[in-house]
This record gives structure tokens, C-alpha cells and sequence, in this order.
């Protein structure tokens, strides 16, 4: 580089210039090689250095930082004369680079003495840049704000040693109060800190090491008063000049907190009563037997189920069951006290621990039965919810540590299995014992072989026949299930069917009986034999599958059955307590053909108004209601009102239970249909049952077969010459007579057979006349009744046939031939009376034969006028498609007329001619007449109108053709 026509100060700058502050070399290394913005030295307005950022801004390719003076001068002319006069301001410059880009700027000054009086060194910054810059300030200030907005934090630097703070915008929002934006003192911040806490957080920052991060948690006060849970994050770091900064974080956790509490007070309570809830009750218990372990006491436990809860919850909604469970949660926390522990364990299940118990063995127990007596006494009140009100029944298991279980776990399961032990006991309360214990497992096991007995082929079918009476024979059969486990041998029914109503395996095992007896109907049919209408027992589990119509059809025609081989016996409480949608279901079923029939009809609180509209062709009455010759009249009234009410009703009366003579002489007197019991045909497996079906071995005795019989009458006197003398009497008017020397003994005869007319004694010991004949009456009330006495007592006599008891009162001694009239009227009267029911019975079977025709014909004739109905859709339906045609279509029926025309060949004939009815060859042209008169398809290009057509002619008709349908298409 040249000195030549430079002044001095610019020489003292030149390479070799004298002083380490003139040194160029020296200026380059430090200053403008290593700075990250565009410098350049000015000196008198002139360039003298420029670094690689400011050349390449300008366009250059960084090696102008080389270049002598009078060459910078000359690369960018334009711009060196924008940056004289700058002086202490900043200046927008601009310059048009090589590439034809424009660049835009702002230029910095800066006196530099050093190098003297006139040198200056320019910064140069890319406006552009500049504004991204200030953006990315912006922008990353404003992305403070929201993530600490949204996150609830806040957060503030420390000069530890001037003792200064600066914070952020959030940590003023968390604070609830506006903080100065520059720096602020920082033990203000500690006035936000509750008092008992700041020692505690200003202790911890006194204790930071350096660059180590550390994190506590305390609570901070804002404005309002309202204090928050805080996430407290800080680090401090020294910096190269030595001096101490600290940084925090502060966030707001209160919710998280509110959070956590909420999920352990779920964990640890029940959500509807506040109570402790399982895991709560096992943590106390196990508290109790780890304290039990160094301090031996004994520990009770109550468990306490309300079935009322789960009934309502099912029945009403979980709302009433929860205003349940909350009523019998306070009773029991008012019991108990702060003494004692009271859980909801779930659903109406509860349980009770109690606090302090006696040592001894007996003044435990003791103490345990009182608490429990006080449970069942404190739930004995009825809760009113709406408009009813419902009394909780309690069932009361009692367990104690160390003498039933060892843990905890295993005394709660001991008390609830205590609990079993309260059904079938008439006690609400039990305490654990091994034998309940047993029970349970039994339960258990039943359970688990129930759920594999069908894939191992474990049950079987048997069979109770029912016996008409009208026939004597049997007419159908309800259908047992036997189980022979291959683990537990033989279980009883009535052991197994309860856990499988329980535990809802009912289902499947109802499934396979029904598809075992149509499998078996329909071996029978193919065998031959007479088939018997097979009943099959139904539970309401069973009743509320909403396919069980659907499985009902489907096994019928599967097995290709008349549905009236199968029939459903319904308990009455299932059907009471029912639903609508049972109802519904009940009435398909028996549209289908299928008997209903509402079991154990007697045991239950029936709603006979209810029961007029339900859908049950037969009422079994339960054994109970089934009376025997011995029974009281009360009872036998009862059972004759069953089965009127049943046949005014339509409905036929099965008798269940019947095991004496006795019982089915009252049933058959009475007019019951059928009967079922073990003394006319046990339960029997399936060989027995075809081999009593191919003999023919189950029939009623004769005696009590209902048919043309002969005229039976019973005399009754304790007297056995009178009685001599009357048979010798009566013999010659053809009388079976059967005779009775007490009124017992005459109500034991009138049970082994069917009498007419009864002439008894008045006076007979350790019963009267008058005595035994309104007991007759009572039990056979068709029988017509006399008295033959020689002692008058005419206050009995009289109030007798006033009630009907008797009917004619005759003396002795009498006239024997005025006797026989007596008699012979007495046997009118009651042929008269017989043939009155026998015509009122045809009378009502014939109404209900005819109210099942009109029933099936009705069926029918809405079958009917829907099939219409669907027909007449679809001919309309096919009359707008062919219409919508573009083509012309004809329907030529056999006749050779037209019978159909759509659209298009209406148009085509003339809008206003009529073509229905008319004959096809006066409308088309003759030729085509060979198309409708073969029944066969065929195709015929002709002529018509000067345009040439094509026809085509298709016949319709499955087996004889109906006519033939043309269509023309317009060849062009």
C-alpha cells in the first residue's frame, strides 16, 4: 500500500506505523475479524478497512477486506459518500449490489480518538435483519407470556449481590398484583411468602450451590388473600466477572393438589355416602391385626347387606338405590359413633368394625350379637322415598380375629360368608362358623362345575307327568333338570338351581334344556310316538333376554316341532314383578302356540286385576293351596275360588302336589283340568318315561274318570240295622249304594267315590248329622244332601237348609215308598244339576275354541290384508317403472287383449284413445299377432307407420302363461 497524498493520521494507520495502538494487524485480530457485525474504518470520511461481514453485505465475496484504500473507494462509489457526517446518529443507507439486489441498512458511528482525530468506525446492519430481530425479541417475550399464562407460572432473576430482582409479566399474574418492570428489591418477594414460611424459603436459597438446580414446594399469598399451592424451581450460577445470579420458577400446583386430595379421598371413601369404602376398611383392619400383634385384642367385624339397595337400583334407578344407601350410611354412622368404623364395601353391602372389644371369648361374642341387634333395630324403620316408603332389611354376618381369620382380607371374607348363613333361619344375624364356611365352598364348586356341566355332557332330563282329568291320561310333562357332577356326584335342584339363578348360568342352562326337549320331541315324532306337550321351567333372569323369541323360533323350526309341544312355566313372582317388555314377550310366545303357564300360583301376593290381562293359559296352583278330605273348609273354599276364578278367566287349572286319593277326589269334585304329583307318576329319568308312553301305564283310576257313571248313594247312620234296612230298600231301584256308620267315615267314602245323593242320621257320635252335611257341602258341593232322623231339632234343621246344607228333611220312622220318591227326586235334581254344568262346560270350552278361532282369524285376515297390501304396492310400484320406460310396453293376456299399456305406448297409439280392453289386433298390427298366441319368447322386426320397428315378446307366468309382455324398440 502506497503512503503517497495521505495525511499524517492517515499514515500513522499504514502497515509499519509506529505504537501498538496504530498497529492495523493488531486492530484486525481483535476487533474486526472477530466482531459478528459489518465494520469498517473511516478515516476523514474515506475507507480504510472493512471486514468479510461488511463486504459480503454489500456483495462482495469477503476477500475486499484486502483491498487498498483507493480500491474499497471504488468497489461501492455510491455508498461511501451516505456515511460521512454520520456523527453520533444512526443513518438508513442504501446500495445497489452486483446481483441487482438492493440493500437496505442502517449505519452506526463511533469515534475512535485512538487512531485519530477524524477515524470512526462505522457499523453496518441489514435492515432486514434488524426486524427480525426485533420480531424474535417480540416474539419471544409475547411466548413468555402465554406458556406462562397457560401453565400458571411465573418466573424472576436475582442479583444475588446487589440484591436485586427482575420478573417476568407471569409471575405478576400469579401473584394477582402488578409488579414494577424494571428491577425491584429482592426481599420484596418474600412478603408474598406466608410468614411461617419464608424462613424455610429463604434457607433454601441460602444453601444453593452453584449450577446445581433444586426445587421445593410452599404456599404463596396473592392479593385477594387467597393462598397457592407452589412449585418452587431455582438454580444459582457465578458468572466470569464473578458476579452471583440466581434464577427461579414458581407454579401454581393448587389444582394438582385439589387434584390428588379429590383422587385420595375416591381411593380411600365411598363417593355416594362419604363412608370409608373397601380399600379404606382393609387398611384400618390391617392396622388392627399388626397392632393386635404386640398388644393381643380381639377384633369383631360386622358385615351388613341391605337388599333393598340393589333392588332399587335395578328397579327405580341408581338415584333411589343411592338415597338409600346415603339413609342406611347415616342410621349406621349415628350407631356407631366415633367409636367404631362403618364402610360401604359397594353396592347395599356395608360393614362395621368395632372399636373396643372384651378380652374373653363369650363377652366378645356377646358384645358382637348386642352391636348387631342394635344394626338390625336401628334399620327397622321405614325410609320414605317419594311416594313410598321402604324398610331395609339387614342381613348381619359376624366374624372375629384371631378365632376366624388371621388377616385382614380373610376376616372381611368371613364375615361376609357369615352372612349366608342367615338364609332359610328366620334370624337377620349370624356369626361365622365353619359349617357356613363349608357352605360357601360348596357354593363355590357348584358354581364352577355349572359353568363347564354342558361342553362335559353332565346333565340329563327328567320328566313329571301331567294327567288330564277329563281323559285320565297324560298329557304333557314338566321338564327337570338332573345334574351328575363329575366332581361333586349327584346335586340336587334345588341345591343348584338357586346359584344358577344367582350368578345368571339360569341362561345357559335354559338354553339347553330347550334345545335337549326339541331335540327329544322330535325323535319321538320320528319313533312314531305320541308326543307330550313338554313344559319348561323359566326364571325372570331367563325372561329379560331380549332374544328369547327369537330362540324359541328358531328351535322350533330348526327340529321342524308344532309349537304346541312346547310349554313355559312362568313363577308367579317373576311374572307379578315383571316388566312391559316381559308381557310383551309372554304374548309372542303364546301367539306362536305356545302354553304359558304361571307356576306356583298361590305362594305370592298376586294382582288379580294384573292377572286378567296377562298372557297365561293355565294356573298351576301350588301344593299348598291343594287340600285334602281332612282339611279345613277354609282351605277348600280357597282352592274352588282358584279355580273358578281360573275358568272364568279362560284359563284351565293344573293342581300340583297331589299325592292322596283324598286331594284329587276334592280336585276332580271341584273341576279342576289337570294334575300333577308324585302319588300318579314320580319324576322319572327318559327310559322310564318312553316306556310308560309306549305301554300306556299312567291313567287315573277308574273311579275317578270322568264319564257316564252310575247313580251312587251314600247312607250314613251309626245304626247298622237302619242301615241294613235302607240298602234293602234302595236295592231295587238300581242304586250303587255305599254306606258309612259315622260322619268321618261317610267324608272318607265321599273321597273314594263320586256320590249323588247322601241320606244321613241326625244324631251320630262325635259328629251330627247337620255337622257332617255342611262339611259335605264345603267339600262337594254338587252332592245333593238329606237328613232321615227321629230327633228333631229344629233350630239346626232350620238354619241347615237355610244355608243349603240340606235338602229335604225326612223323619223316622218312614214310609218307604214315600222315601223312594224322595230319593228318586233327589237323584232328578242332581241329574239336572249335572247336566247344567256339563251344558255350561261345553258352552264355555266351545267360547274358547271360538275365541281362539277368532283369534287365529283375525291373525289371518291382518296376514291377509298386509300380504294386499304389499301386493298392491308392488303392482303399483311395477306400473311406474314401466311407465318410466322409454320404450313402448304391452301386457297381452291369453285372450289376445290388452291389459297393459304404459306411457310411452300411449303416446304412441294417440294419448286419447283407450287401450285397456281392447282387442291387441285392432290396436297393433295383425302380423304381430303371432307373438302372443305362441307361449314362447320371440323377436319380429315390421313395419308400422313408415318407421320400422323391432318387437319383442316375452311370456309371463310360472307354470301355465298368463299372457305376454311386447315391447317395441325404434330401429333407425
Amino acid at each position: 500500500m502506497s503512503s503517497e497524498g495521505l495525511t499524517s493520521s492517515e499514515c500513522s494507520l499504514l502497515p509499519g506505523a509506529s505504537g501498538p495502538a496504530c498497529d492495523e494487524s493488531l486492530l484486525r485480530a481483535t476487533l474486526f475479524d472477530q466482531a459478528p457485525l459489518g465494520l469498517s474504518l473511516l478515516v476523514a470520511g474515506q475507507p480504510r478497512l472493512v471486514n468479510r461481514r461488511f463486504a459480503r453485505m454489500l456483495g462482495g465475496d469477503g476477500h475486499e477486506d484486502s483491498l487498498e484504500p483507493s480500491q474499497l473507494r471504488q468497489c461501492w462509489p455510491t455508498f461511501w459518500p451516505q456515511l460521512r457526517g454520520l456523527g453520533e446518529d444512526h443513518r438508513i443507507v442504501a446500495c445497489d449490489l452486483a446481483n441487482g439486489v438492493n440493500f437496505n441498512g442502517r449505519a452506526f458511528s463511533w469515534r475512535v480518538p485512538a487512531l485519530g482525530p477524524d477515524a470512526e468506525i462505522i457499523t453496518l446492519v441489514n435492515a432486514s435483519q434488524l426486524d427480525w430481530i426485533s420480531f424474535s425479541v417480540d416474539w419471544q417475550a409475547r411466548m413468555l407470556a402465554q406458556a406462562e399464562g397457560m401453565c400458571r407460572t411465573g418466573s424472576a432473576e436475582l442479583d444475588l449481590d446487589h440484591g436485586l430482582a427482575v420478573v417476568s409479566r407471569g409471575l405478576g399474574t400469579l401473584l394477582g398484583h402488578t409488579l414494577p418492570v424494571g428491577g425491584i428489591a429482592a426481599w420484596r418477594l418474600l412478603r408474598w411468602v406466608p410468614p411461617e414460611e419464608r424462613g424455610y424459603v429463604a434457607s433454601i436459597w441460602g444453601a444453593a450451590i452453584d449450577d446445581e438446580p433444586f426445587e421445593f414446594q410452599h404456599r404463596l399469598m396473592r392479593a385477594d388473600g387467597s393462598r397457592l399451592e407452589i412449585l418452587h424451581r431455582g438454580m444459582v450460577e457465578t458468572g466470569p466477572d464473578g458476579r452471583r445470579h440466581g434464577y427461579l420458577i414458581l407454579q401454581d400446583i393448587t389444582a394438582q393438589r385439589e387434584a390428588e386430595h379429590r383422587i385420595q379421598e375416591l381411593a380411600n371413601h365411598d363417593e355416594v355416602t362419604g363412608l370409608a369404602n373397601r380399600n379404606q376398611l382393609l387398611d384400618r383392619l390391617d392396622a388392627a391385626v399388626h397392632a393386635a400383634s404386640w398388644d393381643p385384642r380381639p377384633i369383631t367385624l360386622l358385615s351388613i347387606h341391605i337388599e333393598q339397595i340393589d333392588q332399587l337400583s335395578q328397579s327405580m334407578g341408581y338415584g333411589a338405590g343411592d338415597a338409600m344407601a346415603m339413609a342406611v350410611a347415616a342410621r349406621l354412622s349415628a350407631l356407631g359413633g366415633a367409636e367404631h368404623v362403618v364402610a360401604r364395601v359397594g353396592g347395599g353391602e356395608f360393614a362395621l368394625l368395632m372399636g373396643e372389644c372384651p378380652d374373653s371369648a363369650d363377652d366378645q361374642g356377646a358384645a358382637g350379637r348386642e352391636l348387631a341387634r342394635c344394626v338390625v333395630e336401628a334399620l327397622r324403620r321405614p325410609e320414605r322415598l317419594g311416594f313410598a316408603e321402604i324398610v331395609p332389611v339387614p342381613q348381619v354376618g359376624v366374624a372375629r380375629f384371631p378365632a376366624d381369620a388371621d388377616t385382614a382380607s380373610r376376616l372381611l371374607e368371613a364375615a361376609q360368608t357369615a352372612r349366608q348363613g342367615v338364609e332359610g333361619t328366620g334370624d337377620q344375624i349370624a356369626f361365622f362358623t365353619p359349617q357356613i364356611n363349608e357352605q360357601a365352598k360348596r357354593r363355590l364348586a357348584i358354581e364352577a362345575g355349572l359353568r363347564h356341566a354342558v361342553e362335559r355332557d353332565e346333565l340329563q332330563l327328567r320328566f313329571q307327568l301331567q294327567i288330564d282329568l277329563a281323559s285320565g291320561l297324560a298329557m304333557g310333562a314338566e321338564v327337570l333338570l338332573h345334574w351328575h357332577s363329575r366332581d361333586l356326584g349327584e346335586v340336587p335342584s334345588e341345591e343348584f338351581l338357586p346359584v344358577a339363578r344367582h350368578t345368571g348360568l339360569i341362561v345357559m342352562l335354559g338354553d339347553w334344556q330347550r334345545e335337549a326337549a326339541c331335540t327329544l320331541l322330535q325323535n319321538w315324532l320320528h319313533e312314531g310316538l305320541k308326543p307330550l306337550r313338554l313344559a319348561l321351567n323359566h326364571s325372570a333372569l331367563q325372561l329379560q333376554q331380549p332374544d328369547l323369541v327369537a330362540k324359541f323360533q328358531t328351535a322350533l323350526l330348526s327340529h321342524g316341532l308344532p309349537s304346541v309341544l312346547i310349554g313355559m312355566e312362568v313363577s308367579e313372582q317373576a311374572l307379578m314383578a315383571g316388566s312391559a317388555d316381559m308381557a310383551r314377550k309372554l304374548a309372542e310366545l303364546r301367539a306362536l302356540g305356545i302354553e304359558i303357564t304361571l307356576d306356583d300360583f298361590g305362594t305370592g301376593s298376586s294382582n288379580l286385576s294384573l292377572l286378567r290381562s296377562l298372557p297365561v293359559d293355565v294356573l298351576k296352583v301350588h301344593r299348598s293351596c291343594v287340600p285334602d278330605v281332612t282339611a279345613a273348609s277354609g282351605a277348600v273354599s280357597l282352592t274352588r275360588a282358584i279355580i273358578n276364578m281360573a275358568h272364568s278367566l279362560q284359563m284351565k287349572v293344573l293342581a300340583e302336589g297331589v299325592e292322596t286319593d283324598g286331594q284329587l277326589a276334592l280336585l276332580v269334585a271341584n273341576g279342576c283340568d289337570r294334575i300333577q304329583g308324585q302319588a300318579f307318576s314320580p319324576v322319572v329319568d327318559l327310559a322310564t318315561l318312553e316306556n310308560q308312553l309306549r305301554a300306556g301305564a299312567v291313567r287315573l283310576p277308574e273311579r275317578f274318570m270322568r264319564r257316564q257313571r252310575e247313580r251312587t248313594l251314600l247312607l250314613v247312620d251309626d245304626e247298622p240295622n237302619i242301615v241294613a234296612a235302607l240298602k234293602r230298600l234302595f236295592r231295587r231301584d238300581g242304586y250303587r249304594i255305599v254306606t258309612a256308620g259315622s260322619g268321618a267315615e261317610g267324608l272318607q267314602r265321599m273321597a273314594e267315590y263320586e256320590v249323588d245323593v247322601v241320606l244321613s242320621d241326625q244324631r251320630m257320635p262325635g259328629m251330627t248329622g247337620v255337622e257332617f252335611l255342611r262339611r259335605a257341602k264345603e267339600l262337594y258341593p254338587d252332592t245333593v244332601r238329606m237328613v232321615l232322623s227321629g230327633y228333631t231339632e229344629l233350630q239346626s234343621i232350620t238354619d241347615a237348609v237355610n244355608e243349603g246344607a240340606i235338602y229335604r228333611f225326612l223323619t223316622k220312622p218312614w214310609d218307604d215308598e214315600r222315601l223312594r220318591v224322595h230319593v228318586q227326586e233327589a237323584f232328578s235334581q242332581k241329574g239336572m244339576a249335572d247336566e247344567n254344568r256339563r251344558l255350561a262346560l261345553e258352552v264355555r270350552e266351545a267360547n274358547e275354541e271360538m275365541a281362539v278361532l277368532n283369534g287365529r282369524l283375525e291373525r289371518v285376515l291382518s296376514n291377509q290384508q298386509a300380504q294386499l297390501g304389499l301386493e298392491a304396492s308392488r303392482a303399483t310400484a311395477a306400473r311406474d317403472m314401466l311407465d318410466l320406460l322409454p320404450v313402448p310396453a304391452f301386457g297381452i293376456d291369453p285372450e289376445g287383449l290388452v291389459v297393459m299399456a304404459n306411457l310411452a305406448a300411449q303416446q304412441m297409439l294417440g294419448a286419447e284413445r283407450l287401450l285397456l280392453g281392447q282387442c291387441a289386433v285392432s290396436v297393433l298390427p295383425a302380423q304381430l299377432s303371432l307373438l302372443w298366441e305362441q307361449p314362447v319368447e320371440q323377436v319380429l322386426d315390421f313395419e308400422w307407420s313408415g318407421r320400422r320397428w323391432r318387437a319383442h315378446a316375452r311370456p309371463f307366468g310360472a307354470s301355465a302363461p298368463r299372457g305376454h309382455l311386447l315391447v317395441f324398440n325404434e330401429l333407425a
